[in-house]
């Protein structure tokens, strides 16, 4: 089982902007691009979409009320 758990799924500019966030607050989060890497491995053409960020658990509880805040902030 995995050590880190998907807290936001967005496009590239969110995920961007969160993940900058996360990183200058010492949160060490990871993007993950299912769409690239299957075009990479050549499993056909790539649906731009989604990106997703994982943290690590221990690191959930500190990450989600920043990913609240900017979520709200982007979506209003």
């Amino acid at each position: 089982m995995s050590n880190y758990i998907r807290v936001f799924s967005g496009n590239f500019i969110e995920v961007q902007r969160i993940f900058n966030k996360l990183q200058n607050l010492n949160i060490c989060a990871i993007i993950k691009d299912e769409s690239e890497s299957g075009r990479l491995a050549g499993f056909g053409p790539s649906i731009q979409g989604l990106q997703e960020i994982h943290v690590h658990k221990e690191e959930l509880e500190g990450a989600l009320p920043i990913i609240k805040n900017l979520t709200s902030e982007i979506h209003s």
